[in-house]
């Protein structure tokens, strides 16, 4: 009898396993369809995923097609290409150049432990450069804690140290500028 319990738990933990392990793909995927709408004018779903398979992303029509609306991607008029897909904080972006640039200085340094960022600030500012950070809604950022003059920026699974800082470079231009990168 113990050993059909046995089989069951070992079995479960199996599955357990294959989870994590297509979450931590699925997280990859994600990661690779936001860097290729990016990069280049994208128009159509069978465009993106042949440029996916190349980078050894074998999914469904379908697969893609909820990766994307999990994404929030969205088709945006072209002269070139017709429509084409962009990131929902593409369009922000001029908005935010305008917006992050005042009153967000203050921060001292960034550093990297256990794969999350720390961000020291001068006291106060923590709590504001925080919020604008979580409201960028960017994909590789799972969620930032504040305290008065630190923040721990947690990244998503499979999101590197590079990742951060170009994606804190773009989305707020000037934010690093002088602090340990």
């Amino acid at each position: 009898m113990a050993s059909i319990w046995d089989k069951c738990i070992n079995l479960h933990f199996i599955c357990i396993n294959i989870q994590c392990a297509d979450m931590k793909n699925r997280n990859e995927r994600l990661m690779e369809i936001r860097r290729l709408i990016g990069s280049r004018n994208i128009s159509s779903q069978d465009e993106l995923n042949k440029l996916l398979e190349r980078q050894g992303y074998e999914l469904t029509q379908a697969t893609l097609s909820r990766d994307l609306k999990y994404l929030k991607v969205a088709k945006m008029p072209d002269d070139q290409a017709g429509y084409v897909y962009i990131l929902p904080d593409k369009e922000q972006v001029v908005e935010e150049l305008e917006t992050t640039n005042q009153g967000l200085s203050g921060l001292i340094s960034l550093d990297f432990a256990q794969g999350m960022a720390i961000l020291r600030t001068l006291p106060g500012h923590a709590g504001s450069i925080a919020y604008t950070i979580d409201n960028l809604d960017a994909y590789e950022i799972a969620g930032t804690i504040a305290g008065d003059d630190t923040i721990l920026l947690i990244p998503r699974d499979g999101v590197s140290r590079s990742d951060l800082v170009n994606l804190l470079n773009i989305r707020m231009p000037g934010l690093l500028q002088g602090s340990v990168q």
